[in-house]
Order: structure tokens, then sequence, then C-alpha cells
């Protein structure tokens, strides 16, 4: 009874005391601007593991006692702190992480807070860039930003990336923006044996892109901007213990596709129903698919080490890569190694900033012979590889009868042509530069800067091809060429830059500065057949051009509310003649911060902008050096003068125009950037029209008037329209799962508005000197020229038969027409992002409408004739089943039956990944899966829907990449 009695005692007085001051509080958490209610918010005693989580309504319920620290804390919003003092109902409103408005974007010659920019500006931090195996910076940003088209050039690994911003804004001259890294900017060409101007830069060093897209924006960099601008900034060093990563990669691509030609059954079945009876004999017997032997599964690795941190005072980054790639055309190769270090002083109590960047680049190339990929499709599929009766090394090749070697006008054995021409080259790049910013003792608003920098390549390259090559040449005994390049930039900029705020509501900036940039090119070659041939065998080419320059800029804002910039950039051009070599480009661009008006202070709006802008850029890049001085060229060896018994090399001056003048950019741009509900909205409207005046381009001149009968002239102009639309969408966020979206889309109308002379470009491959594309008043450049198929009923084209669109009974000239163009009228990128705890999930996606490709295998080996022409038997494209065609024709080489729509849907990567914390102190692994080019949804029945310029012939194809890596930091 006792026992029962103490612990009745022990449930009615001790347990009471345990539980004193407990209390359970309850209360709702919201966004403070607009009092929206936010689900997931943590809400933890502080000091303990113990918590809840707010439910859909904002709302929690939590257990505690007076005294206890309640920790509020959600992604994107500032973590508060609140004492509970015994109060049954606590309603807490968290204020938004200002971080994203204050961050700080790089523009020309400086910087401004996100909030405070004109002009139509996209920035790409590097935690949004595309995954994958990534080799070149302008791939991190593909499908990321409204309006920026980016086309590799092929499939090949390092492969040239085309980036095209709002449409094409040239017709002879470069159409490609301006790249400046680390405020640098930096030769657009390459040496040759590149294989893309900006494989010196190794992605993983990238800390941000930011794309310049609008002229108000664009116009410091002046005539070098007219295509846009894209800004590189790499990671740097920072005043902390120094932390290490490690990342390492290895990939697998495989061919994916191949252009439909017929199979050695399909080919047999053909000859033996179409063909004589000599055709028929020269059918073999074997069953050989010669694109599967030049294609095959390709190899690679990618391994980067970078540390940063505070060595002796001094913040400093420095990183090593080397990425080994092999193509998946047999024999192509690339091997990369990479270097850079940042340095970032601060002297005389941080009055003296410096910003040293130095990277290097070693790359051994190895490139295969793309001659191969056309053979292939056009080799006979019943013929063997190889042939031990071959005087060519083995390799089977047709013979002319006549002569003992292969015809002239046969293909060349597609593995021969892998195997018996070594092709390599080695490029070396240094690219450095020294920012000093010293900030006036004696004026602190003033800060000097001087920027120098030096960008040197040189490269060597050689190409040998084996005497045992099939050829049609009697004296062939192999060939070696080769060429040495160089390549210098230097650049000196001095600026200086003043800041002033008064009375806390007017902010002032003004920058002023001298730039000074010269180019240098110096090329030699080598050539053994033509030394062999008595020609000109070595061949010496020097240039330099130099840009001079003066630039303004001036930043207003009043009340953080309304914005104005302005600025001015004179450029001077040794490639134009001293009365035009000034060129002025102005720019002006306003913004009012709407949402910072007392009347939407309460509403769920975070940003709301309106801007404004127009400016001015100019363009001669691209353009040749001293066009309007009278230039000499030599004559061959094999057109010399004769005296006596020698012969001398004669020269003859070429076609000059003294008044070649700027090509200028004129942009409108209108826009409107938002974001609300606390941020889970974003994004941006951009409407614009640039205009493009004084286009250089070939004009024909009158007779006996210039050395030529052409001159490069400012003879037209040109516009482009459009409208950009891009969404950020935060669906989910809190500490366990996130989830977001990026979509773009923009629009671009592109439309030549004045040209005295109709031009005729985009050569094709099946006749001579055939053209399928044209500039035209009216149109779109490069819009594909071609004459209107007719059909049967049955919707089948019927051969040589056309639509006489003059109607004067009479199919000629007259009756081509345009028929689109290869530029996309549309396009779209959209991406998204999932983390779920460890894991992480990115996949990106793109899509082009309207754009158009000229299908020039079909168009070139669709013929039955071409089957058995020329005494050898030549496979055919698999068209021929659709159009029946039988003979080949300049006509029917024309047919608009051969320009197909290539809009397309991409999935390009798709990333898996997950991350281990502190598996050793202060070390994060994360594993990752990636597949590249991953699905392409398309009604273009060629290789791919995707070709740069629109003219599909001996495309390298894009293979499909997958990846295993691992990024270590500790």
């Amino acid at each position: 009874m006792k026992t029962i009695i103490n612990s009745l005692l022990f449930c009615v007085f001790l347990v009471p005391t345990l539980m004193f001051g407990q209390s359970r509080v309850k209360g709702t958490v919201t966004e403070q601007s607009a009092s929206i209610p936010l689900p997931g918010v943590n809400v933890i005693i502080k000091g303990t593991t113990t918590g809840v989580a707010t439910d859909f309504d904002g709302k929690f319920d939590i257990q505690t006692k007076v005294g206890d620290v309640l920790v509020f804390s959600f992604i994107g919003y500032q973590t508060k702190e609140v004492t509970y003092t015994g109060q049954t109902l606590l309603n807490v409103q968290l204020s938004e992480n200002a971080a994203q408005l204050n961050e700080v974007v790089v523009i020309g010659y400086g910087s401004v807070k996100k909030e405070d920019l004109t002009g139509a500006v996209d920035m790409v931090n590097a935690d949004d860039f595309n995954k994958g195996p990534v080799l070149s910076p302008q791939q991190l940003i593909s499908g990321k930003v409204a309006g920026v088209s980016v086309t590799s050039a092929g499939g090949a690994p390092g492969e040239g990336q085309n980036i095209i911003i709002r449409g094409q804004g040239s017709l002879s001259l470069e159409r490609t923006p301006l790249y400046v890294i680390d405020g640098f900017p930096i030769d657009k060409g390459s040496v040759g044996g590149s294989r893309n101007p900006l494989n010196f830069i190794n992605p993983n060093d990238i800390e941000s892109i930011v794309v310049l897209k609008d002229a108000s924006a664009t116009a410091i960099y002046g005539s070098r901007a007219a295509n846009g601008v894209i800004l590189i900034t790499t990671k740097k060093g920072k005043d902390t213990g120094f932390k290490f990563s490690l990342n390492s990669s290895t990939t697998v691509s495989t061919p994916i596709d191949q252009v439909d030609v017929m199979s050695a059954n399909q080919f047999r079945a053909l000859i033996n129903q179409t063909g004589t009876a000599d055709n028929i004999a020269l059918l073999g017997n074997a069953n050989t698919n010669w694109q599967d032997q030049i294609y095959t599964n390709a190899y690679g690795s990618d391994h980067s080490f970078s540390a940063l941190g505070n060595a002796f005072g001094v913040p400093i980054r420095a990183s090593l890569g080397y990425t080994g790639q092999d193509g998946v055309l047999k024999n192509d190769n690339l091997s990369r190694t990479t270097g850079s270090i940042n340095i970032k002083p601060s002297l005389l109590d941080n009055h003296l900033k410096l910003d040293l960047n130095a990277r290097g680049m070693y790359t051994q190339n190895t490139f295969a012979n793309r001659d191969a990929i056309g053979s292939a499709i056009d080799f006979d599929p019943t013929k063997p590889i190889y042939d031990v009766n071959s005087k060519y090394g083995g390799y089977f090749s047709w013979i002319d009868s006549n002569t003992g070697n292969r015809p002239s006008l046969a293909p060349t054995n597609p593995v021969a042509l892998i195997d018996l021409v070594d092709d390599t080259s080695e490029v070396r790049r240094l690219v450095a530069n020294a920012k000093v910013d010293y900030n006036l003792h004696f004026f602190e608003e003033l800060t000097a800067t001087v920027n120098l920098g030096l960008d040197e390549q040189n490269s060597h390259g050689r190409k040998v091809t084996s005497d045992l090559i099939p050829t049609a040449d009697e004296t062939w005994n192999g060939s070696r060429t080769s060429f040495t390049q160089q390549a210098t930039n230097k650049l000196f900029d001095a600026y200086l830059t003043y800041e002033k705020s008064f009375e806390d509501i007017h902010n002032f900036t003004a920058v002023a500065g001298y730039s000074y940039q010269s180019f240098e090119f110096n090329n030699t070659s080598f050539d053994s057949e033509k030394e062999e041939d008595g020609l000109e065998y070595e061949f010496l080419d020097k240039s330099k051009n130099v840009l001079l320059s003066y630039f303004g800029r001036v930043n207003y804002s009043f009340n953080e509310k309304y914005l104005l910039t302005a600025s001015l950039r004179a450029d001077a051009s040794s490639k134009l003649n001293p009365d035009d070599r000034w060129g002025y480009f102005p720019s002006v661009a306003a913004a009012w911060n709407i949402h910072k008006e007392s009347f939407l202070k309460d509403t769920a709006l975070n940003e709301l902008k309106l801007r404004i802008g127009y400016g001015e850029v100019g363009n001669v890049n691209g353009l040749g050096d001293y066009k309007f001085l009278t230039r000499y060229d030599g004559s061959q060896a094999t057109a010399g003068y004769q005296f006596g018994n020698a012969y001398y090399q004669t020269y003859r001056p070429s076609p000059i125009n003294e008044n070649l003048r700027w090509e200028v950019g004129q942009t409108l741009n209108i826009g409107v950037d938002y974001a609300f509900l606390s941020r889970r909205i974003s994004g941006s409207v951009n409407v614009y029209s640039k205009k493009t005046k004084d286009l250089i381009s070939n004009s024909f001149i009158d007779p006996f008037t210039n050395f030529g009968n052409q001159i490069e002239a400012n003879i037209g102009d040109m516009e482009n329209r459009g409208i950009e639309f891009n969404l950020n969408l935060i669906p989910v966020r809190n500490d366990n799962f996130e989830w977001s979206l990026n979509y773009n889309i923009a629009l671009n109308e592109n439309e030549i508005t004045n040209l005295p002379d109709q031009q005729f470009v985009g050569g094709i491959t099946g006749g001579t000197g055939n053209n399928i594309q044209t500039h035209i008043k009216g149109e779109a450049p490069f819009s594909f020229l071609v004459y209107e198929q007719v059909y049967d009923t049955n919707g089948r084209p019927i051969e040589g038969a056309y639509v006489d669109r003059n109607n004067d009974q009479v199919i000629n000239e007259d009756d081509k027409y345009i028929n689109h163009d290869p530029y996309a009228d549309v396009t779209m990128g959209l991406g998204t992002n999932l983390s779920f705890k460890q894991w992480d999930l990115a996949i990106v996606t793109r899509a082009n409408m309207g754009n158009y490709i000229y299908d020039n295998v079909a168009s070139r080996a669709g013929t039955l004739n071409r089957a058995t022409e020329n005494g050898i038997l030549t496979n055919l494209d698999t068209d021929y089943y659709t159009t029946g065609f039988k003979k080949f024709t300049d006509n029917g080489l024309l047919s608009d039956h051969y320009v197909k729509d290539a809009s397309f849907f991409k999935i390009d990567n798709i990333t898996l990944g997950y991350t281990l914390n502190n598996v050793f102190k202060d070390t994060t692994f994360r594993f990752y899966g990636s597949v590249q080019n991953v699905l392409t949804v398309t009604d273009y029945d060629g290789l791919d829907p995707e070709v740069y310029g629109g003219i599909d012939n001996n495309f390298y194809p894009r293979p499909r990449t997958y990846v295993l890596g691992v990024n270590i930091d500790f």
C-alpha cells in the first residue's frame, strides 16, 4: 500500500513540476511586403533540434517555454529570431533577402546594382550554367537567354560555337558578338589550327556571363559592339582560408544518326532494275555501310583543380585543367591543357586595388579528314573496304582502265581518307591583363583605372597526305603542307570614375576614358605540291590594324526610382580612310522603378521597372585592312613575265574604295522587368527595333573605273524587329526541396530595307557555281532563291516541272522566288532545376520555329543518273524514293523541294547529381551523371535540323554524350 501511495504522490507533484513553464504557441508566418503566408518555414528553438515547419497556410504550432528563442528561417528571406514571452499567439513577418536586388552586374568599364540597370542586360551565374560536357564558354548559356541563339558548327570536340544576338546584323562583316574577358576585349578571330577562339577559357573558371543586347548597353564599346557584347567574369581570389576544388569526369560519345542512303541490298536492286548490263557487272558482293566505317564511339575525360584563398595577405586563385576528347569521326582528337591565376591585392588602406589575371592554353589537335563524310555517303555499298590487289595500300578504289589510276570524278575510299591523311596542329595562347584601381586619397569620390592587356596566340600545323591515297594524279608521290601563325592583341585602357551621393537621394556616377588596341597577324605557309609544280610554294602575310577610342558614360538616379544613363564613344579605325576614320556612337536610356512608388508599397510586387533606351554602334569587324589604299597582289609563278630566258613575277593593283565608312546600327529598346510573390515569379519583356545603315557588302562597279569589277562598299540598310520574354518561376522552395523553372521566348523579323543590287550567296555542291541564297530588298538576308516545284495529285514531285510564276511560258531565272530563310522566327528555351535534400536534377531544352534548311545532300545525291554516270557506281540518297528523279539538272538542284522546314524541339541535357556533405571535415562530394543531346523532335528528314547557315552538306554529326563525374570541394 505504501508503494502505491508513493506512486500517486509522484504523479500528483513531480509531473506538473517537470511540465512547469511549458506552453504551446501558435501563429502564422507571412511575407512582409505583401502579407502572403509562407509555407515550409522552419521554426526551431535556438540551441536545440526541436522544431516544426509552417503548413500550406503559413501556420505553425510548437511547444516552448518563456525565454526560449524561436528561429524562423526560409530560403530567400532574412532569418528572424523572436524571444518567447508567454503569448499564445505569435505572428511573424519575414523580409526578403535583398541580395538579389543588390547584386552587382558587370557592364562596360564598371558595374551597377542589378536594380539600377537601364539597358537590356541578362546575367547567367555559375549556378545556372548548363551542365554536362561543356568545352567552351558559349555552351554554358545555350537556351538560357532570350534572343540569344547558340549553334555549334558540328559535333567535333571543341567545335566552334556561333552566337547570334537579335538576328543578323550585317551581310558581309562579322555577325558574332564582342567577347570581353575580365575587362579585356579579345580578338574574335583565332590562329589556324584552332577549333574555337574561346577554348582557352576553362568553363570551370567562369563566375558569370553577362549579355548586353541593346545599343544603349553596348554603345560604350562602340564599333565592336554591333552584334552585342558578352562579358565573361572569371572566378577571383578571396580573402578567406584556402579552399580547394577538384572536378573530374569521363565521357562516352556515340553517333546517333546517319544520312539516309541506300543499303547494299537496296542499291543492288536499283541497279539490277534500272541499269545496263555494264552497270550490273560493276556491282560487288560486299555489304558495306561506309558511315559505320568512319564513325565510332568516342571517349574523353575532363579534369580541373583550383585553389583560392589568402596567401601572405593577398587573395589568390589558381587553377589547372586538362581535357582529352576524341571525336566520333575516327582519328579526331582534342587535347587541351589550361592554367589560370588571379591575384587581387589591396594596398594603401584599400585605396589601391590590383586585379591581375593570366590564363594560358596549350592545345594539340588531330583533325579527322572531313572529306570522308561526303565520300561515305557516295561510295558504292557493294564494294569492300580493302582489295589485296589494290596499288593504293590495299584500299579498294575505282580504277580508270586507261590511266590505271582512280578516275577524277570517282569518290575516294572513305576509310583511306581517314587513315592516309595526317592533319595536326598545336595552338598556344596567353591572355593576361592587369587592372589597377586607385581611389584618390585627396579626392575619394574619384577612382583612376588603368587596364593593360596582352593576348598572344601562335600555332603550328601540318597536313601530310600519303603517297598511297587513291588519286587521279599520275605523278602523285604524296604531299605536305604546313603553316605557322601568330596573332598579338595589345590593350591600353585608362579612365576615371567619379561617384557621389547627394542628400541620400541623388546618386551620380561618371566615367571618362581613353582606349588603344592593336591587332597584329603574321602568317607563313608551305605547299610541297606547288613547289614540285614550280609555283609559288611559300606564302607570307603580315597585317596590323589599330583601334583608338575615347569614351564616357553618366549614370544618375533620383531616390532609387528614376534612373538615367547616357554614353558616348568615339572610335577611329585604321581600316578606314582618314576622312571617314572617326565614328561617334551615342546612347541614352532611362528607367523607372515603379515598385518603389508609395501606391505600390503594400502589394505583392517586389520589382516593376520600365526601361527605354536608344543607342548607336558601328561595325568594321571582318573588313580587310587598308581597303582605301592601293595594294598590289603578286602573280602566280605560271603567270610570270618573260625577259630573255627568265620569268619574273608581276604585281597588279587590287580594287580600292576610298569612301568606305562605318556600318552603323541604331537600336530602340523598350523593356519591363518584373518580380512578385516574394520573387517566386520574375522576368522581363523587351521590344526592340534595330536598323543597320550603310551596310558594307560587295558592289558591282562600272568597267575601267577601278582595278576590278567589284569592290566592298556601303550600299544597303537592314532592320531587325523583335520581342523577347523571360520568365523565372519557383513553384516550390523550402529547406528540403526547391523547384525552379526558366522559360524564354524571342520573336525576330529580319529584313533588308535597301539594297541597289541583288546579291547571290550560299554556294552549294552540284553543278558549277550554283548559289541557293540571295540578298534582296524586302526579304531576310540569306533567303533561299528557288524554283517552285510542281507536284502530281499524289503529292509526288514532277521531274523538270516548275511553276511559270511570271506567266511568260518560259522557265528561267525570272521564275525563281524567295522561299524562307535559315534563321528561326521564334526561339525558345526551357530549363528546370530540382533539388531534394542531397539530390539535384537539371534539364535543359530548346526549340526553334520557322528555320529552314536546304538539303544539299538529297539534291546532289538523289537522282538516278548519278548512280551509274562516269563509268562507276555511286550510292544515292533515299530521297530518290520520294522524287523518282532520273536526271540531274541545274534547275532540279534549285527546286524548292529541297528547302525543308527544320523547326525542332531538343532536350539538350539531363543531369542528375547527389551531394555528400562532410564526408571528411569540411569536405563535400558531388557525384553526377549527365546525358547531352538527349532527344530531337523535328519533321526535317536530314541528319540534323540545326545547321548554321542553313545548307546541309558534309555536316559533322552531333553525338549523344554520356558523362559520369565528381566534384570535390574541401
